[in-house]
């Protein structure tokens, strides 16, 4: 077994310092926008992107090679393009982001605050998504933290969903009588700041760990217990893990009898797309049945490399959903939610999920009003295909569990018929006879 199969956060790969050559502080943060479309052409050609034998078939976009160019100058496009090499090139502390970004004051002083929290992580593919002199961009506002992360309001708990509470062994939460959601990691490529698990991701002292022990005790819990069918990879990100280590541990899930399908949830093809390799795709295709739930927030993060990273998956079989969840001043529009599920349909993948925001410890800046997810609901239903229009939920707070919400469309009854109202909020009748209280009860 190679020495590096099995580590833990405190092996993982280490940020490494770039040296750049002196440049003035305006030229370094002019804007290196550059727009993109959804295409399935790739700007630099495939055959240039061999290293050592292997070959990155997600191709680097201009956008991206613009910004490798500027603030990444000694590397190659096949360092780039090479997921580990993203990893160990994250940018992980003040002096970092402030060569990209020119930081305002709210999120200066909350980098420098940090101390305990949810670190800060983000890979040089995503930050060349960040628009570098505006603090309200949707995807910097998702990844870069402010001030308002030390604010605990009412209601909000490190553990909302009480996972903790539902959790046999550790690193195992079973909630639902057929399913369980086994957190494999607590590593992420990049991490976004209103994370459900910011108490144990990037924490090594805490949460789940990349442990081969820790798996097992979760795999036999799995197989001596029949009722569950379903198991759910998430952590952390699961496809932060080697290819040896995806295939063991889902290897050994499925050899339970009784597990009939395996889910992985990531975010990894959004933030690192270069970690979809066609070796990682061999890998996972040989535990069909299996399904991937990405998480998607906004539309620009559907480039032109997340697009070719969903469409390698889609093609090797694996059904692709997405979860988003819902965040004030990113997402919470009809028109911006349309244009991330039309984007996403195009990508091949189907929107499943629309999240309330969980009320984790200082989340309320981006926690918008239940109704604000409703109104989102009812601006996609009929007025655009029904495959764009995922389901709203909130999951409880201490272990309820999901609960669909939906815009209210029954106005009630009239007799034996029941009113509706449609997308147009026109007014309809249903014979419904037996579906109601008889007319004299």
């Amino acid at each position: 077994m190679k020495r590096d199969l099995w580590f833990s956060e405190e092996e993982e790969p280490p940020s490494t310092e770039i040296g750049h050559a002196e440049a003035d502080f305006m030229d370094r943060h002019t804007p290196h926008v550059i727009p993109f479309r959804l295409t399935r052409t790739p700007v630099v050609a495939k055959k240039s992107l061999k290293s050592r034998g292997r070959t990155y078939a997600i191709a680097p976009s201009e956008r991206s090679m613009a910004f490798m160019e500027r603030f990444f100058p000694e590397a190659t496009p096949d360092e780039w393009n090479d997921w580990r090499w993203q990893v160990r090139h994250s940018i992980r502390n003040l002096s970092e982001l402030e060569r990209i970004v020119a930081l305002s004051p709210e999120e200066r002083d909350a980098i420098l605050g940090l101390n305990g929290s949810l670190p800060l992580r983000i890979t040089p593919y995503y930050a060349s998504l960040l628009n570098p002199m505006d603090p309200y961009q949707p995807v910097r506002r998702s990844v870069i933290p402010v001030s308002a992360e030390f604010a605990v309001s009412p209601g909000e708990a490190a553990d909302p969903l009480g996972e903790d509470h539902d959790s046999p062994v550790p690193g195992l939460v079973h909630r639902y009588p057929d399913r369980v959601l086994f957190l494999t990691t607590g590593f992420c490529a990049a991490f976004c700041r209103y994370c459900t698990r910011s108490r144990m991701v990037g924490h090594s002292s805490h949460g789940a760990g990349c442990s081969k022990t820790r798996w097992q005790k979760a795999i036999d819990y799995i197989a001596a217990n029949p009722a569950i069918r379903d198991v759910l990879l998430s952590g952390g990100d699961p496809l932060t893990l080697s290819n040896d280590q995806l295939n063991w541990l889902l290897t050994r899930l499925r050899q339970i009898p009784h597990v009939e399908f395996l889910r992985i949830g990531t975010k990894v093809p959004v933030v690192m797309p270069q970690r979809v390799t066609p070796s990682l795709v061999r890998t996972l295709r040989q535990h069909h049945p299996l399904f991937v739930s990405i998480h998607f927030t906004h539309p620009d993060e559907l480039t032109p490399e997340t697009v070719q990273a969903c469409e390698r998956l889609a093609d090797a079989g694996i059904p692709l959903g997405s979860q988003t969840v819902l965040l004030a001043g990113i997402n919470d529009s009809v028109d911006t939610m349309k244009r991330l599920m039309h984007g996403l349909l195009k990508a091949r993948v189907r929107p499943y999920y629309l999240y309330q925001c969980d009320p984790i410890q200082g989340s309320r800046h981006f926690r918008t009003p239940v109704a604000a997810g409703l109104e989102i609901i009812r601006g996609l239903r009929g007025h655009t295909t029904g495959y764009a229009v995922p389901t709203y939920v909130i999951d409880a707070p201490g272990g309820g569990g999901k609960i669909p919400l939906l815009p209210d469309y029954v106005e009630g009854r009239d007799g034996d018929d029941l009113v509706l109202r449609n997308f147009e909020n026109k007014a309809f009748r249903y014979p419904d006879p037996a579906g109601g209280p008889a007319a004299d009860d």
